[in-house]
């Protein structure tokens, strides 16, 4: 069954914009496991932008369906993440100048490195996802760090500027899908999906759980998190 986990970077995007303490990011989460979220994505940024230290801490206490930790794949993000435990960790690349994640992690460019940091995590039981395009060479690699799950970047089929292009970009997804799963390679997704593209990425075959912040956060501020989650469940099954 496909699953929806909500990524409240956002929350705190907005808290961290006036240095606040509201809105908190883990009232969001759990309200967002009320209205139905199956997991709950937080990115602990290395330049501490918006999910702070306190917020990760307070997050594995609380949360009741999984906690997915988005990270670099740094010496200090892989010992908060040994310390923290969450339910798995998603490596990302990650760039400071950057207004949000840009494209999938170069898992062929560093394989070496990869493996080492997917090694220390998963002995320590703590599954890994690499966030990667769907190249054959990037999912090929994924199966040689051993990590357990990958995550398909979807921003390039989010951003698709006419039908033709969103085809395009949905079969690439499709052929990445059938090629991770060859592979053994658990399969989610996330990057740019709102209520209008969704669907499509949902019905891909292999796809376990799709990760979705903006959209959900942005439609919250309008009609509250419970019903925008709820709409998103709905979207993801094309009613």
């Amino acid at each position: 069954m496909l699953t929806l986990g909500v990524n409240i970077d956002h929350v705190a995007t907005i808290r961290q914009a006036r240095q606040a303490n509201e809105p908190d990011p883990i009232a969001a989460a759990i309200m967002a496991e009320l209205a139905g979220a199956d997991g709950i994505t937080a990115h602990l940024r290395e330049d501490r932008r918006h999910i702070q230290d306190r917020d990760v801490r307070l997050l594995r206490e609380t949360v009741a369906t999984h906690l997915n930790l988005e990270m670099a794949a740094t010496a200090e993000m892989v010992s908060i993440a040994l310390s923290l435990k969450p339910d798995y960790v998603t490596l990302v690349p990650e760039k400071r100048t950057e207004v949000t994640t840009e494209g999938g992690l170069d898992v062929a460019g560093q394989l070496e490195n990869l493996k080492k940091v997917v090694d220390r995590l998963q002995s320590a039981q703590i599954p890994v996802s690499l966030f990667i395009d769907a190249d054959s060479a990037q999912i090929k690699a994924a199966q040689a760090s051993t990590a357990q799950f990958i995550e398909l970047h979807t921003g390039c089929y989010a951003n698709a500027s006419d039908p033709i292009k969103m085809a395009k970009e949905l079969e690439h997804l499709h052929q990445g899908c059938l090629e991770a799963s060859a592979c053994g390679l658990r399969i989610n997704a996330g990057h740019g999906l709102t209520y209008r593209n969704v669907y499509p990425v949902a019905t891909l075959p292999g796809m376990e759980e799709l990760n979705i912040g903006h959209s959900i956060i942005s439609r919250s501020v309008l009609v509250g998190i419970d019903r925008a989650i709820r709409e998103m469940k709905l979207a993801m099954r094309g009613e």
